[in-house]
């Protein structure tokens, strides 16, 4: 009898150990074969998906640059991992990857957000948007029209043509930040901490590819 009430024991613990330590979902693809309804369009002046979004053999889907603005996700997500890959087949230029989007836009074309900047030689920066803010200085002077956390690491931005990856965890409020598995930039108490995830449209056109989102327990 003591001996099952041990084993009783035991289990509940191994149990409850595995319910704490229980691994990310599996990673969703955020694009795919059926067209881009899971997407809102956000332009000025207004676009159309169609010429907006293209997709291409091998899983492809290129970006125009314009008109400016950005593609949201209609869902929102609080504690994830992102990753994304992009590259720009012309010339390259400017973009990012919208974070917990909250409203409409507040800054010209911008909602409220994080933006993890992929602009050619920036690749890693963080910029709050629209009032967006996190408890780390900025690496821009106070009162900078972009405010800007610049990237720590040496630029690790593979060169034009070249398909550049990005990883980024979020969890309670703090986003980190890889480019090409180097730890680019780390922020805490991000508001807003949660939201939609976006995709922008800054002039230049690129591509993107394996474009993923898993939930954090």
């Amino acid at each position: 009898m003591v001996k099952l009430k041990m084993c009783s024991v035991a289990l509940a613990c191994a149990l409850i150990a595995g319910c704490a330590s229980a691994p990310p979902s599996a990673a969703v693809a955020l694009f795919d074969a059926q067209g881009f309804g899971a997407f809102e369009l956000v332009t000025t002046p207004a676009g159309t998906m169609e010429g907006v979004l293209m997709a291409r053999p091998g899983g492809v889907i290129a970006v125009a640059g314009n008109p400016s603005g950005y593609v949201a996700t209609r869902a929102t997500y609080t504690n994830y991992r992102l990753h994304a890959e992009w590259r720009w087949p012309g010339k390259p230029g400017n973009g990012g990857v919208l974070l917990h989007i909250q409203g409409r836009p507040k800054d010209r074309v911008w909602p409220l957000s994080q933006q993890v900047q992929t602009k050619f030689g920036a690749a890693g920066d963080l910029l709050p948007m629209a009032g967006a803010s996190f408890a780390e200085p900025l690496t821009t002077a106070p009162g900078a029209a972009t405010p800007i956390k610049a990237h720590s690491a040496a630029d690790s931005e593979l060169p034009a043509g070249a398909w550049n990856s990005m990883d980024v965890v979020c969890r309670d409020g703090t986003i980190e930040v890889s480019i090409n598995g180097v730890a680019q930039n780390r922020v805490t108490a991000s508001s807003p901490a949660s939201g939609r995830i976006g995709f922008q449209l800054e002039g230049a056109p690129y591509e993107l590819r394996n474009v993923t989102v898993a939930t954090l327990p």
